[in-house]
């Protein structure tokens, strides 16, 4: 599984950011443009997540994202979880929603 780290995704140009953290967490602060699919959902909901484009995979420090992205790899797409999570991004100082 590849990884990436917070600033390495926030370069890259319009990147697809999936958030697999669960709604409380999503709502009390997100990186800004994320899709929100909790990690529960992920296979019912496996349509929604883009196919020709990398798909770069979040949660609050790494570890719910990999499983995602590891997950998603097997159904063929290509998936980069970030590594550090939405708390490395928010450290980072690079931009957030909330609500």
């Amino acid at each position: 599984m590849r990884e990436a780290d917070v600033t390495e995704v926030a370069a890259v140009e319009s990147p697809v950011v999936i958030d697999v953290r669960e709604p409380d967490e999503y709502r009390a602060l997100r990186a800004s443009g994320v899709i929100h699919i909790p990690m529960g959902e992920v296979i019912e909901r496996l349509d929604e997540i883009p196919t020709d484009d990398t798909v770069y995979v979040i949660c609050a420090s790494g570890g719910r994202s990999a499983r995602v992205a590891e997950y998603l790899e097997a159904q063929g797409i290509d998936a980069v979880n970030v590594a550090g999570g939405t708390n490395a991004w928010a450290q980072a100082g690079l931009p957030t929603e909330q609500g």
